[in-house]
């Protein structure tokens, strides 16, 4: 929301007033249609304003997440990488990339998107996440192990770390399987991760 209203504040100073709020108006109707669960909506509101500032980042960033939502990956696509290429230190296109990848079940290129992020902030949460799953769904589980162990040094109960771990025990057979599922317990009692796993 922060990134939104900073693109707003920006655009105001090069705009009249009743284009600022047209603007602000198009933008709280989209989140309106997201909440609602109307993606397409969404997207046609917003679709005037991307005939004007088509090189924006934050409108290209918000087509990229409501194309995503509604599973319409290619599109999805085109608009996170046309945010990335307008701010390539940003890394939200990139987690979006990411996301639609391990979606679609290519984990080979979430991987390797991981790591380009990686590079940039190593203990980025979700960065750290998205490439443990994708290790994971690639039977990468040494390489798995030792990233999942890397961020539960600083985030030690978090418990989508625990639960990665945990995946990675039980596809290892390892010894240690039980102490996580009552780790993760201790730190959410009704985890559905555990609960599954022990019926």
């Amino acid at each position: 929301m922060k990134i939104i209203f900073v693109f707003m504040l920006t655009l105001a100073s090069l705009m009249s007033s009743s284009d600022f709020e047209n603007i602000k108006t198009q933008y709280f109707k989209s989140y309106d249609y997201e909440q609602m669960g109307k993606y397409n909506e969404a997207i046609k509101v917003l679709s005037p304003l991307y005939k004007k500032y088509s090189k924006g980042y934050t409108l290209n960033l918000r087509f990229g997440w409501l194309f995503y939502l509604d599973k319409k990956y290619n599109d999805a696509i085109k608009y996170y990488t046309k945010a990335s290429l307008l701010n390539t230190y940003a890394l939200n296109p990139k987690l979006g990339l990411i996301r639609i990848y391990l979606d679609t079940e290519n984990y080979k290129k979430a991987e390797t998107m991981s790591h380009e992020l990686l590079k940039i902030d190593y203990y980025n949460h979700y960065a750290n996440l998205y490439i443990n799953k994708a290790l994971i769904a690639q039977k990468k589980y040494d390489a798995a192990l030792k990233n999942i162990r890397k961020m539960l040094i600083v985030y030690p109960t978090k418990v989508a770390f625990l639960e990665q771990l945990a995946i990675v025990y039980k596809a290892t057979k390892s010894k240690y399987l039980k102490q996580v599922y009552e780790d993760i317990l201790i730190l959410d009692p009704n985890n559905v991760l555990v609960r599954s796993s022990v019926k």
